[in-house]
């Protein structure tokens, strides 16, 4: 067999945006989608598409990075797509680039821009999941929890006469409460979220708490969010499982839907978090929420 032919019959084929595994459907990628732009600083998502879905409805990736790196490219929960969803990986404005709440502000926009744009791109936009992993997980935690926070949801973006609510949210490994990360964190994590933290504040959540208050989820909650399905390490070096346990257990105290998974042997991100089980686990918690197949 020739090289050419390996590649024909065996790898995934991308051309002109579209994406097909072998013997599976096409899905429809369309990438660099400038949602908004602040000043000369243009911000894009990458849409994820099953060619033969009809309006699926959309759930929003969030990458990780510690706030201050990281890519929309990567979107390890891409097998939604085959279940019946639309991915929208979005880029956001890093820390380096912008303290927060920038960060929160551009997801936001991004979410509008999709219900407005929905009929133009193929997607069902009436109910929206949200889900990221590490710092991609806290946001994604921190916009499911403050739909309607005014200090929140900025002004970026052309369409905000839109709803940047969201009606489900999943998290992997994040960050739940900054004013209490620190203490909780051990010397390597100490070594990873102190400098993070002070890119993300501008300065440390001892000298900003007033900010790291705003940007911690677990301060947003109240019974009108939506259910949360939390997936955590039970080894995490990085970002502290009691991270987890005050997000789930604030939850728990409004009586709200949360799941908790703890990943056994799981550290921080890795496949033991996106196993095919657990993308299906995903798929059937969102399906009630969202209307959607699974």
């Amino acid at each position: 067999m020739t090289l050419r032919q390996f590649l024909a019959g065996n790898l995934l084929i991308v051309a002109l945006g579209v994406v097909q595994a072998s013997g599976a459907e096409e899905v429809r990628v369309s990438r660099d989608v400038e949602y908004a732009k602040v000043g000369e600083h243009a911000l894009l998502l990458d849409l994820h598409v099953l060619a033969s879905a009809k309006s699926p409805p959309v759930v929003l990736w969030i990458h990780g990075g510690a706030w201050r790196s990281g890519s929309k490219k990567e979107v390890p929960i891409a097998g939604l797509t085959a279940r019946g969803y639309a991915i929208a990986s979005v880029d956001y404005r890093l820390s380096p680039v912008a303290k927060f709440p920038a960060q929160v502000h551009d997801i936001k926009a991004a979410i509008r821009y999709l219900r407005a744009k929905a009929a133009k791109l193929g997607i069902g936009t009436e109910k929206v999941a949200i889900a990221g992993g590490s710092a991609g997980g806290h946001l994604a935690a921190l916009v499911g929890v403050t739909n309607g926070v005014k200090e929140l949801e900025g002004e970026v973006g052309q369409h905000r006469d839109q709803s940047s609510d969201v009606q489900a949210i999943v998290a992997f490994y994040g960050a739940s409460n900054l004013t209490t990360i620190l203490a909780q964190s051990t010397p390597h994590g100490l070594n990873v979220r102190t400098p993070a933290l002070e890119l993300l504040l501008g300065g440390q959540p001892a000298m900003k708490q007033e900010l790291a208050s705003l940007a911690s989820p677990v301060l947003h909650v109240d019974k009108s969010d939506p259910p949360l399905l939390w997936f955590h390490g039970d080894q995490d070096p990085q970002m502290p499982i009691n991270q987890a346990h005050e997000m789930v257990g604030t939850y728990k105290q409004q009586g709200l839907p949360v799941t908790f998974e703890v990943v056994y042997g799981g550290v921080h991100g890795g496949k033991l978090f996106y196993t095919p089980e657990q993308i299906e686990q995903v798929a059937n918690f969102l399906a009630p929420l969202l209307q959607a197949a699974k």
